[in-house]
């Protein structure tokens, strides 16, 4: 009852919404890149939003399942197969045993997540499955999925009865808003602590320029090119808490946008903050591609994180049922 990793990926690892409760010892929260995706293809399945699933990048990883699974693929489009027939995106699919999920081609994101029924059969460390590659805990090992990996995981009863024959079936019932990073709008961001520490100048060049993801980027942080700002005060700062999308201003006049995995703290200017709704668009970035910024305010970002939270929970409503009336009827 094992997800097999017949060939690793680039960095493939075990994941979830991330470590709480432990910044006052120095352990960030870590977790996916891209919670939007992830609550999807958990939804879609009939998990809880928090429970364990892959975080893949292009070129993923290849899996054998070697009993009967229900999974989703939500985040970026890595041309999912079974057998090497495509499977869709944002769709519940139940896999018969023995069959091989593969990603054959990159055509638009960074990042997907595979989310199977049940979850992922692993035991949490610190009250999550997420890996921690900087300690080498949480997730499998505390690492990145290797070649011959065994995951376990409960596999469905009487599938042979529901596949009729086939190697996959795709249920009905889909999401339609797992592309919501595929929009190039500015990024929305609030004010930070030291926003009035920057020159005016540099107020208007971060709100009117473009800026590009560097090379320098991973799942601590992006760092961007782009014109130079600097501030009208210079002075240093205490080390103070910071999260992910706050934006920092390093002493070369460069920014870097905090991502998943970064430090729970930071001495550096944070003159914004990306709104935790527009992380999800960052997470599927890749170096190279231009970010703007617009700034809202607390009351707007406050909106679009209740509307998104109840869209989620309408989601995960609706497939509960669906699921129930699919395993109930056949």
């Amino acid at each position: 009852m094992n997800l097999k990793i017949i060939q690793a990926g680039i960095l493939d690892s075990v994941q979830d919404n991330g470590r709480l409760g432990y910044r006052h010892l120095g352990i960030n929260p870590g977790g996916c890149m891209d919670q939007h995706a992830t609550s999807i293809a958990n939804s879609l399945v009939g998990n809880d939003f928090n429970e364990a699933v892959i975080e893949m990048h292009f070129p993923a990883a290849e899996f054998l399942f070697e009993e009967p699974a229900l999974i989703a693929v939500a985040g970026a489009d890595f041309s999912p197969t079974i057998n090497g027939k495509p499977v869709p995106l944002c769709h519940p699919v139940l896999v018969d045993a023995n069959s091989m999920l593969q990603f054959k081609r990159s055509i638009s994101g960074a990042r997907a997540y595979l989310a199977i029924r049940g979850g992922i059969k692993i035991f949490p460390w610190l009250s999550s499955y997420s890996t921690n590659l900087q300690v080498s805990a949480g997730g499998f090992q505390g690492r990145k999925l290797m070649r011959y990996d065994g995951l376990p995981y409960q596999p469905i009863e009487n599938a042979d009865a529901l596949l009729n024959g086939n190697d996959f079936l795709v249920l009905s019932w889909f999401a339609t808003n797992g592309h919501a990073y595929l929009n190039n709008d500015a990024v929305l961001v609030l004010p930070g602590k030291e926003w009035d520490q920057l020159s005016g100048v540099s107020k208007n060049d971060f709100l009117q320029n473009s800026f590009t993801i560097s090379k320098q980027a991973d799942r601590m942080g992006y760092q961007l090119d782009g014109v130079n700002l600097n501030t009208e005060i210079q002075n240093d700062l205490v080390s103070t808490a910071v999260n992910a999308g706050t934006i920092q201003l390093l002493p070369n006049g460069k920014l870097i946008i905090l991502m998943a995995d970064h430090q729970v703290t930071g001495g550096y200017p944070r003159v914004a903050h990306v709104i935790s709704t527009q992380l999800p668009r960052l997470a599927q970035m890749s170096p190279g591609e231009q970010v703007q910024f617009r700034l809202t305010d607390q009351l707007h970002a406050e909106n679009l994180f209740c509307k998104q939270q109840q869209d989620l929970q309408q989601l995960q409503n609706a497939c509960k049922l669906k699921l129930d009336e699919f395993f109930k009827v056949q």
